[in-house]
């Protein structure tokens, strides 16, 4: 994480020695602090509501833990985002194992279902910023509708077991890994009710636009303001394409599509990349945060649960 880090920096660096490290460095001065505080509200509002919907997933799955097990359980898994593909946040269900007795296959359910809500919300609000905005981003309908379809196969139970059993008879490897992934898609309907979809939407919806939000007010800050769809539809549109890539926390991939959208939009380098580097590190880099000071209460309370 420190190495990733180390090259988030370097990255940033370089392409501000590009662009006028002076004129980016002044650009991040000028931000005051409660400036900066309300970027970092911003995102909290996004990890309380998500933390919410993961509760109220969890409840519906019948797991037998407290709101703040649940809580405890979804923030501390903040810690291992920067890990290829996000896998290292797989680490809840170590907990969950600890905490309720449920093997993985239990709990896996309640993971696929997050994640696909998380890019059924991101979809949606990125078609929509699209429609809304003045600009258009090459690709940006494509990836909001496979961030849509994504998240329509995780959560139908059917069409996933379907999938699954394909991707089995084509391969056949790996049969009893094959045959609790099936187990676990099965346990899918019961988030497919219309009050729990519904639900889920509106906390992801209502998380994901804060940050989008927060976006737009640092370029109006900035001296940049290109509209809040436009703001909008970049962030989502970047935080999706960093996350294609399978990158440790989408690093690289996220931060090259934000620059390079802004610059689009007539932003200069002496603009975009302080901008992109302030709301990263208050997004990413600031749940990173919170996931390691929340990971070592989280490992110890799963640890006593055992004992």
């Amino acid at each position: 994480m420190l190495l990733l880090l180390g090259l988030f920096a370097l990255g940033f660096l370089g392409l501000a020695l590009a662009g006028g490290w002076k004129e980016s460095w002044q650009q991040v001065l000028q931000l005051s602090a409660l400036q900066l505080s309300a970027l970092f509200a911003l995102s909290l509002v996004n990890y309380l509501f998500r933390g919410v919907r993961w509760h109220l997933f969890a409840r519906r799955l019948g797991l037998p833990l407290t709101p703040v097990a649940n809580m405890r359980h979804f923030l501390g898994g903040f810690a291992m985002t920067a890990t290829p593909g996000r896998v290292g946040e797989l680490v809840r269900m170590r907990w969950i194992s600890r905490e309720a007795g449920w093997p993985f296959t239990r709990s896996a359910p309640l993971v696929l279902v997050d994640r696909a809500s998380d890019l059924a919300a991101m979809g949606l609000i990125l078609a929509v910023a699209l429609s809304l905005s003045a600009m258009g981003i090459k690709g940006a309908v494509s990836v909001a509708v496979l961030a849509l379809v994504a998240s329509v196969v995780v959560t139908r139970p059917a069409l996933l077991t379907l999938l699954v059993t394909l991707c089995y008879r084509a391969t056949g490897w790996l049969p009893r890994l094959f045959a609790r992934i099936r187990s676990a898609a099965r346990s899918l309907r019961q988030f497919s009710t219309l009050p729990v979809i519904a639900g889920s939407l509106t906390l992801g919806l209502a998380g994901w636009v804060a940050e989008g939000y927060a976006f737009h007010l640092l370029l109006m800050w900035m001296g940049a303001d290109i509209g809040f769809f436009s703001a909008v539809a970049i962030f989502v549109f970047s935080t999706l394409a960093g996350g294609l890539t399978g990158a440790p926390g989408g690093v690289g991939g996220a931060e090259a599509a934000m620059i390079a959208l802004l610059k689009l939009h007539g932003i200069p380098l002496e603009v975009s990349v302080p901008a992109t580097a302030v709301i990263r590190v208050t997004t990413l880099w600031f749940a990173i945060g919170i996931g390691l000071l929340v990971f070592p209460l989280a490992e110890r309370a799963s640890l006593k649960a055992m004992s």
